[in-house]
This record gives structure tokens, sequence and C-alpha cells, in this order.
């Protein structure tokens, strides 16, 4: 008569390890924190431009002009772009930003093109995110200018971060 005793050998406990550790595996993989990181940064720069946005909007509204004189340079020029950049001295004064934006807003002012007219404002950055690049509001140019056929990548060039030339913008 043979005695069985109940539980799970050896053998069987390695080859289930095994294959959790596989589909573990497999799920990072899926998950690329990496680019998850890239999209918290990206979603955190596309709320400072939409508040940036709005509180020129309010300031317009108020003011019933925009803040920047359009016969003075309205910041430094950006040397990749061209334009100038936006200082928020005006806006902050007027109280449609708080007087800490820039410091709670860190190191994502720069990342961020603001240009303007008498009558309008966009607001724009370079998304560095997979999901960013493939948004629908991701189809201007540096100047904010609307990029014929869209965001693809033949329209936006290289669809690697560092050389893709399209830009999610606010008008």
């Amino acid at each position: 008569m043979k005695h069985f005793k109940q539980g799970f050998t050896l053998i069987e406990l390695l080859i289930v390890i095994a294959l959790l550790g596989a589909l573990a595996v497999g799920l990072l993989a899926a998950l690329d924190p990496f680019e998850q990181l890239k999209k918290g940064d990206d979603t955190g720069v596309r709320n400072t431009v939409s508040e940036l946005h709005g509180s020129i909007v309010r300031y317009y509204s108020v003011k019933s002009l925009m803040p920047w004189d359009p016969s003075v340079s309205i910041g430094p020029v950006d040397s990749n772009t061209g334009y100038t950049t936006l200082g928020i001295d005006k806006i902050v004064q007027a109280g449609e930003l708080k007087g800490d934006f820039s410091t709670l807003a860190g190191g994502k002012l720069d990342n961020i093109t603001v240009l303007g007219t008498i009558e309008s404002a966009t607001a724009c950055f370079r998304p560095k995110s997979k999901s960013f690049r493939s948004d629908v509001n991701t189809k201007y140019d540096a100047s904010g200018v609307e990029v014929a056929g869209g965001n693809s990548a033949a329209n936006c060039g290289a669809t690697d971060a560092n050389n893709f030339s399209c830009y999610w913008c606010v008008r």
C-alpha cells in the first residue's frame, strides 16, 4: 500500500515560478516605464500650457488687450524657434496667475512656447511621449500653424521624441 502526501513537488513549484516570471517580464515590457514617465511629464506640461493660455484669455477678457505690447518684444527669442516667449509678470500682477506660478511650474515653462497677436494667443509644447505625439492636438509647427496632413511621422519628422517636430497647442 502506497501513501501519497498532498502538495506540490519542487519541479512543479519551479515551473509555476518560471511562468510567473515570464508573465511579469512581458507585462513590464508592455507598460514601458520610461514611456509612462514621459507621458506623466507631458501631462504636466499640457496642464501648464492650458493654465497659461487660460490666464491669457482671462486677462484679455478683463483688460480688453493682450498682456503684451505688439510693438515691444514679449521676451527673449528662443534660439530653436526664432519666436519670443511670454513674460508672465503682467498676468500675475492682474491676478490671473498665482505669484509663484513660475516656481510651481518648475522647468515646464522652458518647454512652452507662447505666440500671440493683438487678438489671439497660442500656447504650445513639443511632446515627448508616444501617446501625446499621436494626440489630435499635436498637429502644429513651432509657429502654431497647423501642419498639412496632420501629425503623421512623415509630416512631423521621425517618430523618435528628439526629432519629432510637431507641437501640441491650445489656440
